[in-house]
């Protein structure tokens, strides 16, 4: 993926397997200097944080008195996503839950849904998405080779949320996203992925025949036009606490009978196959690279204790072959055919026509303009 001679950061555990990868004169890169120079400034802050997130939860409560819930809460069945739905018990708030169902969920992580809702006594939607019109649009990303396999469902996820906001009149959304463990995530590792339909769109043109109808789509218009259109605002809970994901799992397992799916982001099947297996493998990116880096920055985990962890192999060699077999069954090819789309060269967002100039002006301009808005 890059002819760079290899370096890895001398602070955090980012390195050149990330090809935009920049390093000063100290040998730091531009991922962790960027997180302690500006995420730092947007994470927890011990006796602020409490105070802005109290605020935020009057207004969400004042906002929707009057309605059937004040706030919806997307929930997968991860630490984060249910670490968030606790807190809005904890916080006398009343969330819709939705989950969005894209055929891939683990049995794991539907049990912990159900365990949730159960126990925390919200309401909950399941969003089902047409699994042969998903199919054939996840297909075509697989076929195109590139490394972002998961945008047809990171653009499903917030679509869905937001239809379903619109449908029952809520103004704010509740997202289990947090800085501490996704503060640094390079652009070729995790493109603008729910924002650019130009991509999208060409992707699913070029190698497939599928016509989107049933699957919701997002992009930058369809955020503006919720966000200024609709008046619906977004705050990360998260980000307002002390969040510390180990210790919150933890949590989750004592006090609701939580049970652990794994790494970051398995308790989807497909999430887990191509974070753990094919990324380090195919394209040489290593995921755990970007968690630990954030952790790093937020002072949760050790530099060396990162490195030691690194060493271990990302996957299970032993279910590898079993995972392959699934993977091309639930797609409806033959393992053979599974096999050449993974052995096709490695290829990421810049080797397609994209927005992400206009994605990034979009955004600089909304910052400077609304500097500092957290809702």
């Amino acid at each position: 993926m890059t002819d760079k001679t290899y370096q890895i950061c001398n602070r955090c555990v980012m390195d050149t397997s990330d090809p935009d990868i920049l390093f000063d004169d100290k040998g730091n890169c531009n991922h962790c200097e960027d997180f302690l120079t500006r995420i730092n400034l947007q994470t927890y802050i011990p006796g602020k944080s409490e105070k802005q997130f109290e605020h935020i939860v009057n207004i969400i409560k004042e906002k929707g008195k009057n309605q059937a819930y004040d706030c919806i809460v997307g929930i997968s069945g991860g630490v984060d996503s249910c670490y968030t739905a606790h807190l809005c018990k904890e916080h006398g708030l009343r969330p819709l839950l939705i989950h969005m169902d894209n055929g891939w969920n683990t049995e794991i992580s539907v049990k912990n849904v159900k365990t949730m809702v159960e126990k925390l006594g919200f309401d909950y939607v399941s969003y089902v998405l047409d699994w042969q019109e998903f199919r054939e649009i996840q297909l075509a990303f697989l076929k195109s080779s590139i490394v972002d396999l998961e945008m047809p469902t990171d653009i499903a996820i917030p679509a869905s949320i937001y239809k379903t906001a619109v449908k029952h009149n809520i103004k704010y959304i509740l997202p289990g996203g947090n800085y501490t463990a996704e503060g640094i995530l390079p652009l070729q590792m995790g493109y603008h992925v729910y924002k650019d339909m130009k991509l999208y769109r060409h992707i699913v043109k070029k190698y497939s025949s599928v016509k989107l109808k049933t699957v919701p789509t997002f992009g930058l218009l369809k955020e503006i036009y919720y966000k200024f259109g609709k008046g619906i605002k977004k705050a990360y809970p998260l980000n307002y606490i002390p969040f510390d994901k180990d210790k919150a799992r933890e949590f989750l397992i004592q006090n609701y009978g939580w049970e652990n799916y794994g790494g970051k982001h398995h308790e989807s099947k497909i999430t887990a196959f191509w974070q753990s297996y094919v990324m380090p493998t195919k394209f040489n990116m290593d995921y755990r690279r970007t968690t630990f880096a954030s952790q790093i920055c937020s002072k949760q985990i050790s530099r060396e204790e990162a490195i030691k962890e690194l060493k271990k192999c990302p996957y299970d060699k032993s279910k590898i072959d079993d995972d392959k077999k699934y993977i091309a069954k639930k797609f409806g090819i033959s393992l053979d055919e599974l096999e050449k789309y993974l052995a096709l060269p490695p290829k990421t967002y810049v080797d397609f026509p994209n927005n992400k100039s206009l994605i990034s002006f979009v955004y600089k301009t909304y910052n400077k303009l609304f500097p500092n808005k957290r809702i």
